[in-house]
């Protein structure tokens, strides 16, 4: 089983933009109202599960990209 990172890798980023380029990436993200940060060489980094919750038809917010708490419920068990 894989393990994906908690960010889109650079392939994914070209994907969904259609452009290859830092610089033309930031343009398409921005243009279509997509939260990224920068790293020091000005990539664009986005969130793999923000980007889901985009590509899915859902406005990102803290309600709907917060985990939900697991916790282990033993009280049925004799």
């Amino acid at each position: 089983m894989d393990i994906q990172s908690e960010t889109l890798d650079e392939d994914e980023l070209a994907t969904i933009t259609g452009y290859q380029t830092p610089s033309r990436q930031i343009q398409w993200l921005t243009n279509n109202h997509w939260q990224f940060v920068l790293t020091g060489a000005r990539r664009p980094i986005v969130g793999r599960v923000y980007a889901r919750l985009k590509l899915a038809g859902v406005k990102p917010n803290a309600a709907n990209v917060v985990a939900e708490t697991w916790t282990l419920d033993l009280a049925s068990v004799s």
